[in-house]
């Protein structure tokens, strides 16, 4: 409204001073033609006095007239008219006087003036008609309260209910005694030798080491197991696979806190960040991390931050909208800091217990990539700290997945990893790896392709799953 006003008055101080010097403007213009046609009329008046360009020629001579007679007298010769004198020449016009040269400025002025306020009342018409649609577009916005949050799922979607997480890692046993599980199969054969030489050892260790423990948690495993069977005699099978199954779970540390902390904190709520490199199944894993805090009774907000690839937010929204969450989502190559803001926002305003927030994917050795990544963190900061950073690792990388979670530590601090891909696979002994090299708890694991294949990692459990007959 009061731009509205100001724009009424310029235009109105415009009308006004058109309407002041109009008149002073036409009064000037009638002097100027008065004066125009004097000097045409003495112009015209000159020319009319002017000689003929050649003189006239000499009348030719009279006879003489008769004599008269002596007595009498002459007749006196009548005077001849003076000789006409040429006309002086045309002056030249004469140059306009102080007062002419005055009243022609004032008229250049005049009409300089009656120029800009033309200029100017288009100025002002054009800044009052983008007023306008301003205003209009902003009642548009207020009418349609379109928030910068899409909440999914869409009303042909129906809410599904998550199964729930305890008991999920029991199918890890069946899933592996299914397929190829030569880490865990392999030992047993080994163990069920009737006799343990050098010879078996060293395989021992080479299948270890095959199954991605790594090199040094392999030595230390076999040295332990070596000394146990021969200070306890163990010579059996069964005995064998017991002894290895303590060493197993002792080697995964099962006294690391592998909660989510995933409750809200006073007004503020829970703040998850998934980070990881390209291709290890990321977003999946956030939309069935989305399924583990539902099934476990906690409302859930998230964070669609992967603005490079096109389809990432419509996939979490799809995986969203099965357990009715919302989506904080913004423009394609948009700013992932600012949507992750504004999910940990809205999870405030909505007083969820969580929000989970995808990111990115991005190599390791990019050192741009990962450096944006420690921007969303800080970003994420100005709010509250985050509860957990957690990185998402395909187990079939092997040890690449250690120099992974390292380079992601140096930058987010990691709390946790995730597991991808574990069921049917020899690489889950980089488990054991990741945890003592680094000392990051495994906290959720993998187990197929369903949406509700990913389980809270539970050490005994997992060990039991590998060593199934």
């Amino acid at each position: 409204m009061h731009a509205n006003t100001a724009i009424a008055l310029v235009i109105l101080a415009l009308l006004l001073g058109t309407a002041y010097y109009l008149p002073t403007l036409r009064r000037r213009q009638r002097e100027r033609q008065r004066e125009l046609e004097r000097r045409e009329s003495e112009a015209d008046t000159t020319v009319d006095e002017a000689p003929p360009a050649a003189p006239p020629k000499a009348a030719p001579p009279k006879a003489a007239p008769p004599k008269a007679p002596p007595s009498a007298p002459p007749t006196a010769k009548p005077p001849s008219a003076p000789p006409r004198q040429p006309a002086p020449p045309t002056p030249p016009p004469a140059a306009p006087t102080e007062a002419e040269a005055k009243a022609a400025e004032a008229d250049a002025k005049a009409a300089e003036a009656e120029a800009r306020a033309a200029e100017a009342h288009k100025e002002a018409e054009a800044k009052a008609e983008a007023q306008r649609e301003a205003e209009a577009r902003a009642r548009q916005a207020a009418a349609e309260v379109t928030p910068p949050v899409e909440v999914e799922p869409a009303p042909a979607v129906e809410i599904e209910k998550p199964a729930p997480t305890a008991g999920r890692l029991v199918r890890l046993r069946a899933r592996l005694s299914r397929s190829q599980n030569v880490f865990g199969k392999g030992l047993l054969a080994l163990l069920s030798r009737d006799k343990l030489d050098e010879d078996t050892w060293e395989e021992l260790e080479e299948t270890l080491i095959t199954a991605d423990v790594g090199v040094e948690p392999t030595r230390v495993l076999v040295e332990r197991l070596r000394e146990r069977a021969r200070v306890l005699g163990t010579s059996s099978a069964s005995e064998l696979k017991d002894l290895l199954a303590e060493e197993l779970i002792g080697a995964l540390e099962p006294d690391l806190d592998r909660t989510l902390k995933s409750t809200p904190s006073g007004d503020r709520p829970a703040v998850l960040l998934v980070v990881g490199v390209n291709g290890s199944g990321k977003t999946t894993t956030c939309g069935k991390i989305a399924r583990v805090l539902v099934a476990d009774g906690r409302s859930v907000v998230l964070g669609a931050a992967d603005t490079f690839r096109a389809a990432a937010a419509e996939q979490l929204a799809t995986w969203a909208s099965r357990v009715g969450a919302e989506v904080v989502r913004g423009p394609e190559g948009g700013d992932p800091a600012a949507v992750a803001f504004d999910a940990v926002k809205r999870g405030t305003e909505t007083r969820v217990d969580t929000v989970l927030v995808d990111t990115a994917g991005r190599l390791q050795n990019k050192v741009g990539l990962m450096d944006e990544l420690g921007k969303v963190k800080r970003v994420l900061e100005r709010q509250g700290q985050v509860d957990e950073t957690l990185l998402v690792l395909d187990a079939t990388t092997g040890q690449n997945g250690l120099e992974q979670a390292r380079v992601f530590t140096e930058v987010v601090n990691v709390t946790g990893v995730v597991l991808t891909k574990l069921d049917g696979t020899a690489k889950g002994g980089i488990v054991i790896a990741v945890q003592r090299k680094l000392g990051i708890p495994v906290k959720l694991v993998g187990l197929g392709e369903g949406p509700d294949d990913l389980a809270p990692f539970e050490p005994k459990a997992f060990v039991d799953a590998l060593l199934a007959d």
